[in-house]
């Protein structure tokens, strides 16, 4: 047993008062840093309640479930943002989520060693795009493309199958909400990507050893072992990509079609959140006008947080499930 002698004692002491005063530095650094995030979180919350107040107290409820949106009669409703901010989101996040998992899985267990390296590069550069790159090639290349292929072949396969007839039911425009929602796939893709990828490789090599030499396939150790093992950083790299959904503007606004109206069809032309604030901020002359968008703005914050919360909660009760 190690004896502690009055020298030992005195040495430890000496260093405590050395780094005393750099320890308070960096606590009050570090809080001081986390505190600035409260503080900006918050006067951000009070901004969009103060812009947005005039247009609630105008229309109160209402304003939420108003698809009219008629800037020369002051008349406001934000129902048909929300729904193509919804929808788009929930199309993108449909198709993205898959083949983001599905590369990860690929990247780290049956990519060879040579060609793990020139996507994992892709996969990169493909984030590093800027949206309104995104935008432009969605706008002269990838809508025209489905104008003249894809929406017309929706049309003729489910133009006669109930339900589904509606879902994709009028003229090939080429943009409107299915095109955008694919580009925004396009967007989240390279993020989830990267995560789940980071995440896969912190499995330790055991594991999966122990499950491939019980006979176990490739999907049985992704979907038994790495997934439940790494269910904590997929589930933040998807929300990172919802987040980015949800917020994306100019992309989004080169292909929806800006139409402030509901359509039964995906592909058709609508509007989001992100896209009608960027159309007409500029161009809003008013208070009520101008605070009818800042209450819009308002509206993506809790819809934001709302995701974000229900995203906590499923994993405080994955890890009360998992034990």
């Amino acid at each position: 047993m190690a004896v502690s002698t009055p020298v030992a004692a005195n040495d430890r002491a000496s260093a405590s008062r050395w780094f005393t005063p750099s320890d308070k530095l960096f606590h009050g650094l570090t809080l001081a840093a986390a505190l600035l995030v409260l503080v900006l979180l918050g006067g951000v919350i009070v901004a969009l309640i103060e812009g947005a107040w005039p247009a609630f107290a105008k229309f109160g409820l209402g304003f939420l479930v108003t698809e009219s949106w008629n800037p020369v009669t002051e008349k406001f409703g934000a129902l048909a943002p929300i729904y193509g901010t919804l929808v788009t989101s929930f199309i993108a996040m449909l198709i993205g989520v898959p083949i983001s998992i599905g590369i990860a899985i690929f990247l780290t267990e049956i990519c060879p060693m040579w060609l793990r390296r020139p996507i994992g590069i892709a996969i990169e550069l493909l984030a590093g795009i800027p949206s309104i790159i995104y935008g432009i090639w969605g706008l002269f290349v990838f809508a025209p493309f489905m104008q003249q292929h894809v929406q017309p072949a929706l049309i003729a396969i489910f133009g006669h199958i109930p339900l589904l007839s509606d879902l994709f039911s009028g003229p090939p425009y080429g943009i409107g909400i299915l095109t955008s929602s694919l580009i925004l796939a396009i967007m989240v893709l390279p993020f989830i990507t990267a995560i789940t990828r980071d995440v896969f490789e912190t499995v330790p090599p055991v594991l999966k050893e122990a499950a491939y030499g019980l006979g176990c396939t490739t999907w049985e150790v992704a979907r038994n072992v790495m997934l439940p093992y790494t269910r904590v950083g997929v589930v933040g790299g998807i929300m990172l990509g919802l987040g980015r959904a949800l917020g994306e503007t100019m992309a989004v606004t080169f292909v929806i079609g800006n139409a402030h109206h509901i359509n039964a069809s995906i592909l058709g032309p609508g509007t989001t959140i992100s896209a009608t604030i960027a159309n007409e901020f500029t161009e809003a002359v008013g208070d009520m006008y101008t605070s009818s968008l800042v209450a819009l703005g308002f509206i993506l914050f809790v819809i934001t947080f709302i995701v974000l919360a229900a995203a906590r909660i499923m994993l405080l009760r994955m890890n009360v499930k998992g034990g």
